[in-house]
């Protein structure tokens, strides 16, 4: 279904860059992510990158960035079509560079693949590179995370996003939680924290933002640092609500400012099979909240 997918995502991009043309909007950044966009083939992604790119106006944008995600879904071929494109900033996401962890959370790649494809995307020109790392996860402890931080160091990301673990209610951690002491990785996860505020200031990144979310552990932050001038605009409005922020695609959710700071917002279905049936169901859903009144954007 990822063709049909990528046609329907494509006709929300045309249709909201309609209403940003009617409403006189400005783009200031583009995100493609919260999911892992390099699952596309060659062809899918060059034709979403380029779809964006004829719809929206990029005369005033400031940033544009693409979630690579999972290293096991980065190839060079996908690498130079996002090179050929306008994005300007990408995210490699080793989450840990413990091949036994990566393994009981289910991720398919092994931590030389991290190496392979930052490197690969340094050697092709991107000067803006994120990686993610997540603090406590299961079976991990302080010594297996230092290590994770040393390999991370070397390899010398623009800017460096440290998560502490949140179990998702769909995930398959939340079946096994049983089998793991809580008290004590939320007390490794903090010292985790620490240890990664250290590395980061020692490869010169500093804090730009942060955020809390359900049930992450032990009431722990994630903290986004990056080099002076590669903050990510997006993840700083997206934090503080005071900008319309227009989403497409399947889970995607629209959130329209209004004077006096009201916030509205506009909710797409998360089943593909759904998204697909029912895009104009959602198209309108859209368009009647962002006509609503003089907006503040």
């Amino acid at each position: 279904m990822v063709d049909v997918y990528v046609d329907t995502l494509l006709k929300e991009i045309k249709h909201t860059a309609m209403l940003m043309k009617d409403k006189g909007l400005i783009a200031e950044s583009i995100y493609i992510g919260g999911g892992t966009p390099t699952s596309l083939n060659e062809q899918q992604l060059s034709r979403l990158l380029r779809g964006i790119e004829d719809c929206i106006d990029m005369t005033y944008l400031k940033e544009y960035t693409l979630e690579a995600g999972r290293p096991d879904t980065i190839t060079v071929d996908k690498l130079k079509v996002i090179k050929n494109s306008r994005v300007s900033r990408i995210s490699i996401n080793p989450q840990t560079m413990n091949e036994k962890t990566l393994a009981r959370i289910g991720r398919l790649h092994k931590p030389e693949d991290v190496g392979m494809a930052f490197y690969a995307a340094r050697d092709m020109g991107f000067d803006n590179i994120n990686m993610d790392l997540i603090c406590g996860l299961p079976g991990e402890d302080v010594q297996m995370f230092n290590e994770t931080l040393r390999k991370i160091k070397e390899l010398n990301p623009d800017s460096l996003t440290v998560h502490t673990m949140a179990i998702k209610r769909a995930s398959q951690l939340t079946k096994e939680m049983e089998k793991y002491n809580l008290e004590a990785q939320y007390v490794d996860s903090a010292v985790m924290v620490d240890m990664a505020r250290t590395c980061a200031k020692e490869m010169g990144l500093s804090p730009y933002y942060l955020y809390r979310q359900k049930n992450i552990l032990g009431n722990l932050e994630n903290v986004g640092y990056s080099r002076p001038g590669m903050e990510c605009l997006y993840n700083i409005q997206i934090m503080e609500e005071r900008q319309t922020i227009l989403a497409c695609g399947a889970g995607a959710v629209t959130k329209v400012i209004f004077p006096m700071n009201r916030l509205e917002r506009s909710f797409n279905v998360k089943s593909v099979e759904e998204y697909i049936g029912r895009i104009n169901e959602m198209l309108e859903r859209k368009a009647n909240i962002l006509m609503e009144g003089n907006n503040k954007y």
